[in-house]
């Protein structure tokens, strides 16, 4: 089964060798040319953000940690 080309000016496409290959300078530079950043910087969080989320679990943590010695201490001495 044979069927047509559907893009009818294949031949006609510039920067094509006849073999099908690309001759120098046609393609794209294989890395990025820019020296500067960009627009904004992709940081992350602050310092002290992680800082803060652990101190508040550890302190939710302890709050438990007590009550549950409290409670026990109530069972026992009563």
């Amino acid at each position: 089964m044979t069927s047509q080309n559907p893009d009818p000016l294949e031949e006609n496409i510039t920067g094509l060798e006849p073999g099908g290959g690309v001759p120098p300078g046609e393609t794209p530079p294989a890395e990025a040319q820019t020296s500067m950043t960009q627009g904004h910087d992709e940081g992350g969080p602050k310092r002290w953000v992680p800082w803060l989320w652990l101190s508040l679990i550890l302190g939710f943590a302890l709050i438990v940690a007590v009550m549950f010695f409290v409670y026990a201490g109530s069972l026992v001495f009563g």
